[in-house]
């Protein structure tokens, strides 16, 4: 039986091993493809069973190329990658058919190029693969180890871009996330290699008999410990709730024409202050039950404080006692009559007397959207970013947290800084909860808002703290600090949302040392097969 398995195992591997040019390009790029069913909203991890033992057999086949291997298996990285990116970030393109007579021509250099671009950090990882490359099982844990090198330098080279690491397919189901309390994100993309690549041993002509069924059986044994940890923890941890803090976020679901509009300025306060009080019960009394108030990031289109009339209307809608968090852009500091040309991505807490209490600026902004790379040269190519600010918006200094009437303190992140695992405050400055503004309505209905969620329900569990997001179109949603979902806006509608703040709870391994774990499983595996590479010669 066991003769047959391996010969019928062969039968569909061996021309994966054997396959070369376009042949070979092809099945990497539908591998790559079919991984990104693992993210959110399909959360198909299952597949990777699959799509990553491929991988393994195509470095496994690359050894018979030039240079160990090096440049087919970064080539068949390179191909892997784009077949994963494109589909997993396609809706990036539609942020730049928002203004498709200026920004439309650029629709396939977001389509492909991003993608291309981030593809070269998985041909890295597979080349990388391929120079410690061995027989047997380690040598999955050899990719394990070389793609979360890839996926972390990723994650920071040229301020980093960390969608859809690997690791959060095995953040669905929730108990499955509970592990990033322990390792964080990278950890998890090191284990959702090594489990998901193990299959590739079953069929391993260099490994005998039973020493085959090791490596997965090992794998399963691990990812049911991963989840009987989950069970556990959250059980241990049911959600609790701050004490007299009741939460208002307010959805308005405006198209990027409105909200990027000044002459819509009236039309858009408007809808803003009366969604912010509508009731949403027979007995509710609307923005008179919240304590905060929290409108979505970039919200005006005008700078919010220099608009006195703007700011007496907040005053008006905000009873006594509730607080307003608001994203907005702000004009920096300048001398009286000096033209304002540049602006912070800003949260602004106001009080009922339309005060501002703090100030935080965004420190992490969006290439091509908030600024261009090299801007003074693409300027003068006539180029601009997504958002229209000459000059790119100016960088935040320092992540703080925010003081909070009547509330805990927050650490606040806009946009897409909530998928850096990194984006936290110092340890002598814990917050009690944070929270994400963001303006998801670039990227239209779509997965990408799915996936942000995802990444921020992350930051909840590797901290142990509650998030809280509002967005522009959703999804908005309360989230506990094990990742439950407390209450959710869904996205494309208007709304509100009211619901208490949850409590946190003490900060994690994760939130303790941080990457250290991650990066001790990852130099374990290195050093095991690395000295198994020197024995075996």
């Amino acid at each position: 039986m066991d003769k047959k398995l391996r010969r019928a195992g062969l039968t569909f591997i061996l021309p994966i091993i054997l396959s070369w040019g376009w042949k070979r390009e092809l099945i990497a790029l539908v591998a790559g493809a079919l991984s990104s069913l693992a993210m959110a909203p399909f959360n198909a991890w299952p597949v990777l069973f699959l799509t990553f033992p491929v991988a393994v057999f195509l470095i496994d086949g690359a050894g018979a190329g030039r240079a160990q291997g090096l440049p087919a298996a970064a080539l068949t990285g390179f191909w892997f990658g784009l077949g994963y990116f494109v589909p997993g970030l396609y809706w990036i393109g539609n942020a730049f058919l928002v203004e498709a007579d200026t920004f439309g021509w650029l629709l396939p250099f977001a389509v492909l190029g991003l993608p291309a671009f981030l593809a070269l950090f998985t041909a890295f990882g597979f080349a990388l693969a391929r120079l410690v490359w061995t027989k047997g099982g380690s040598r999955v844990i050899g990719l394990a180890a070389s793609l979360t090198i890839s996926e972390w330098l990723r994650g920071h080279v040229l301020t980093g871009f960390p969608w859809n690491a690997f690791g959060y397919a095995l953040t669905e189901p929730l108990a499955l996330a509970q592990t990033a309390s322990l390792i964080g994100i990278w950890g998890l993309t090191f284990l959702s290699v090594a489990i998901f690549a193990s299959p590739a041993v079953l069929i391993d002509g260099s490994t005998r008999g039973r020493a085959r069924l090791a490596a997965p059986i090992a794998a399963l044994a691990l990812l049911v410990a991963m989840g009987a940890f989950g069970v556990v923890r959250l059980s241990q941890h049911p959600t609790t709730m701050t004490a007299n803090v009741k939460l208002r976020i307010m959805q308005p679901n405006l198209q990027q024409d409105e909200k990027f509009n000044y002459s819509a300025k009236a039309a858009v306060m408007q809808k803003y202050l009366a969604l912010s009080d509508r009731a949403t019960g027979p007995h509710a009394t609307g923005v008179r039950d919240a304590t905060v108030l929290i409108w979505p990031e970039s919200a005006f289109p005008f700078f919010l404080t220099r608009e006195p009339d703007a700011m007496a209307q907040i005053a008006d809608l905000l009873p006594k006692g509730t607080t307003l968090i608001t994203g907005a852009v702000r004009a920096p500091d300048l001398p009286p009559g000096v033209r304002v040309t540049r602006a912070y991505n800003s949260i602004y807490v106001i009080d009922d007397e339309g005060t501002v209490l703090s100030v935080y600026d965004k420190l992490h902004l969006v290439p091509f959207g908030e600024y261009l790379p090299f801007q003074d040269l693409m300027e003068s190519l006539g180029l601009e970013q997504l958002t229209r600010v000459r000059g790119g918006f100016i960088p935040g200094k320092v992540r703080r947290t925010l003081g909070i009437p009547n509330a805990p303190r927050a650490l606040p992140l806009i946009c897409y800084e909530a998928a850096f695992p990194s984006a936290t405050a110092t340890p002598d400055d814990r917050p009690g909860w944070m929270v994400n503004l963001t303006n998801d309505g670039w990227f239209g209905i779509s997965t990408g808002p799915y996936q942000h969620l995802q990444q921020a329900r992350m930051r909840a569990v590797e901290q142990g703290l509650p998030l809280v997001r509002a967005a522009n179109t959703g999804i908005s949603a309360v989230i506990d600090p094990m990742g439950r979902i407390v209450a959710q806006l869904p996205l494309g509608i208007e709304g509100v949302l009211d619901a208490p703040l949850p409590a946190p709870i003490a900060p994690t391994v994760y939130a303790r040392v941080g990457n250290i774990p991650a990066a001790i499983l990852v130099a374990a595996a290195l050093l095991l097969v690395i000295r198994r590479r020197f024995l075996r010669r």
